[in-house]
């Protein structure tokens, strides 16, 4: 089904409201619903909510009934499910989008909303989220602004799900190397290796994450997801640390403050990489000092 046709139904349906609109459900019907998509998938919630770009908590709080969709949640639902929008909220009317003429019959692999994120990203890494309008995003995708305005209402929406995705992309790529480690020593060195901004990729994610930071000392909502991430992050260093502490590999050392100078030390040298020019401080001295860092502060004699 055409996004512009996913617009028009939510349209009539809820009446030009706007897309963060939660949905009523008193009878369940619309969780009962989407159940049955995930269920179709054959995917975990986690999974499935990784796909809708969603916060897995919002999802499981809106499948408990604790929380009501938004109307740009059950479009990337039913989008990603591959199943008609009309169906998802007990309608089956659906017409042809005027203001969305512009977009392909056949949407991009992972769907729209995946191909907004991916197109916010590079945009980002490119001119900064202050820099990007969402026509510019719609352009890039060959939609129209109101199609992106549906997936992701507002410009902390397209933020968060820019942000989450970076870190779910990362989470795989860590995991894939975490489970190939022998000690905890391996694996601290394969996190280093993974934020060091050598690539294309690792570059890209830290311009978003550190256009993040920015957002977040002016809005509340991205300081929450900020705090969200970063907890995140320093408790997965702090893991690591406490692994090789067990396993003898490092010396007994306070572990959450270990991670907490550890973390920094990272943010600072990769942002040290990023706004330098070119032959200061390079990825490879970055890696380098990271490295020692493990050697003369962690690793056992």
């Amino acid at each position: 089904m055409r996004c512009g046709d996913l617009i028009t139904l939510l349209r009539s349906r809820t009446m030009q409201e706007d897309p963060g609109t939660r949905l009523a459900d008193e009878s369940g019907d619309l969780t009962d619903r989407v159940k049955k998509v995930i269920d179709g998938i054959g995917c975990s919630r986690r999974e499935f909510a990784r796909r809708i770009v969603m916060d897995p908590s919002k999802l499981s709080r809106s499948l408990g009934g604790t929380r009501r969709f938004t109307i740009a949640e059950i479009v990337r639902i039913a989008e990603i499910g591959g199943v008609d929008t009309g169906w998802l909220l007990g309608s089956r009317a659906v017409t042809a989008a005027p203001d969305d003429a512009s977009a392909p019959t056949a949407l991009p692999e992972g769907g729209r909303p995946l191909q907004i994120v991916r197109e916010t990203v590079r945009l980002i890494a490119e001119h900064g989220f202050h820099s990007v309008r969402v026509a510019d995003i719609a352009a890039a995708c060959g939609t129209s602004t109101a199609a992106i305005h549906y997936h992701f209402p507002g410009r902390d929406d397209l933020l968060e799900a820019a942000v989450r995705w970076c870190m779910d992309e990362d989470t795989a790529r860590r995991a894939q190397g975490l489970a190939g480690a022998t000690d905890a020593r391996e694996e601290m060195l394969h996190l280093i290796a993974l934020q060091t901004p050598r690539t294309e990729q690792q570059r890209r994610q830290w311009l978003v994450w550190l256009d993040m930071w920015a957002q977040a000392a002016r809005s509340t909502e991205v300081g929450r997801l900020h705090d969200h991430y970063y907890r995140q992050w320093r408790n997965t260093v702090a893991d690591v640390v406490r692994r090789g502490v067990e396993q003898g590999v490092f010396r007994p050392v306070d572990v959450e403050f270990t991670a907490l100078r550890l973390t920094a030390l990272i943010d600072g040298l990769a942002t040290q990489v990023l706004a330098t020019a070119p032959g200061s401080t390079t990825p490879d001295s970055m890696h380098a000092a990271l490295t020692a860092f493990v050697e003369d502060e962690l690793t056992a004699p």
